[in-house]
């Protein structure tokens, strides 16, 4: 008899139906195809460890995906969502329980008396015939998917946060290069000048002027000697740990072009899909079309059954071979009445935040995008930007040097001097942050079309 209660239990079990409505993903409120996508042979965005072409990025990339904090506390997000999973699925199979006891009375009228019982139990277990264990379940399993995206986009942007770190480094150590070898310069143009001076062919403005670029400098180089030692905190905290020596970066000028490589963004505006953060957004969705369903199922009845089956004997000796059969079959049934709209107002709530998620879900497609967009601009014009801030550095070093040579030949002033080299030392800045906002919008355009761990 316990035998046939516990099949018929697993068989009404598992035999329910669903009270979720039919989910259907939301039409993407974005253009099909992406800005500039007329080229048919793009292809989808590559791992990071294809992007990344430094060696030493990808040391530090592989140390900072074991060590990072947020990395660590997202995995362990996973692990708790994982485990709630379990414990709802747990509600739609019965809990058995095997039990032994022992009884020893005494009454005046039949003296001293024993018994023995050993059982098995299966204590109200809900009959899931309108869906709702099944709903919260499937609700549970989608938050646990949910977070393992959230974890995902943590790691990418990690990543992304580390190559970048990594790139202001490298231009930090050039920029501090540059106003070294322009404090150098400077200092060198100083000791001309004051010679000159006491020879009586240099004005004494010329030294305040010479001053004032050699103290520029100066302080230039304290600025930026600060601005790397902060770089390298960054680079710490990010890595999760101390990171070692060799695998800093050196200056932006020792890179190759490729150290970062350049995403093709594709054609089809859907790549977006696979973002981690959209398919966080849909799985919160989907859970939230579960919940609706569970809150559906509270208007129907419930049944809940208690069962036991065993055997029970005077002594224990005798319990399993000679013991008396003892079984109980208990079920019950609750029709929902009255409950003040308690159950209205759950369905309420879990249809209005399967509403608000969608608006999350569509906005988070819209948002990738426009930092897709914003990346393919920016790409549009930063190469014919790079290739003229070059000449113009060139044209500055060239000024320079002839206006140099003028002044040692006694044809030219010195303030023409200091003021090319003013300009030189600006554009040669100017062309630093436009490579390091090359390398940047590369991670960017990686990191915006979902990127790949």
């Amino acid at each position: 008899m316990f035998r046939l209660s516990l099949v018929m239990i697993i068989l009404l079990s598992t035999g329910c139906v669903s009270l979720d409505p039919t989910y259907q993903r939301p039409v993407s409120p974005i253009p099909a195809t992406l800005p500039g996508g007329q080229d048919e042979n793009r292809q989808l965005a590559s791992r990071w460890q294809q992007v990344m072409n430094d060696t030493r990025l990808n040391r530090l990339i592989t140390m900072a995906l074991n060590s990072n904090r947020d990395v660590r506390k997202a995995i362990a997000d996973i692990d708790a969502a994982r485990a709630q999973y379990g414990e709802t699925r747990s509600s739609l199979f019965p809990t058995l329980d095997a039990g032994l006891s022992h009884t020893r009375s005494s009454t005046l009228a039949n003296g001293i008396s024993t018994s023995d019982q050993a059982s098995g139990t299966v204590s109200s277990f809900e009959l899931d015939l309108f869906g709702r264990n099944q709903s919260l379940s499937r609700a549970a399993r989608e938050t646990w998917l949910a977070s393992e995206f959230t974890a995902q986009n943590t790691r990418l942007t990690m990543v992304s946060e580390l190559t970048t770190a990594w790139i202001t480094l490298a231009a930090d150590n050039n920029n501090l290069t540059l106003a070294q070898s322009t404090m150098n310069s400077a200092g060198q143009s100083l000791d001309i000048v004051r010679r000159q001076q006491a020879a009586g062919v240099a004005a004494a403005t010329d030294i305040s002027e010479a001053m004032a670029v050699y103290q520029q400098a100066r302080a230039s180089v304290a600025s930026y000697q600060t601005l790397v030692t902060q770089d390298k905190n960054a680079l710490n905290l990010l890595a999760g740990d101390t990171v070692p020596a060799e695998l800093l970066p050196g200056t932006l000028d020792s890179l190759p072009d490729n150290a970062i490589q350049l995403v093709p963004a594709g054609v089809s505006s859907a790549v977006l899909l696979r973002r981690p953060d959209i398919q966080e957004a849909e799985h919160n969705l989907k859970s939230a079309n579960a919940s609706i369903g569970a809150a559906r199922a509270n208007f129907f009845p419930t049944v809940s059954l208690t069962t036991s089956a065993g055997v029970g004997s005077d002594s224990l000796s005798s319990l399993f071979s000679h013991g008396m059969k003892i079984w109980s079959f208990s079920p019950s049934v609750t029709l929902p009445l009255f409950s003040g709209g308690n159950n209205m107002a759950q369905l309420r709530y879990a249809e209005a935040e399967k509403t608000g998620l969608i608006a999350t879900y569509e906005k988070t497609i819209q948002s990738a995008f426009k930092d897709v967009a914003n990346a393919l601009a920016r790409r549009e014009t930063l190469g014919e930007q790079l290739d003229a801030q070059r000449q113009y550095v060139a044209a500055e070093q060239t000024t320079l040097d002839v206006a140099t040579r003028r002044y040692q030949a006694g044809s030219g002033d010195y303030l023409t001097v200091l003021t090319a080299q003013r300009a030189l030392w600006t554009a040669q800045a100017s062309w630093i942050t436009l490579q390091q906002a090359d390398f940047d919008n590369r991670i960017t355009l990686w990191q915006s079309l979902g990127g790949g761990m």
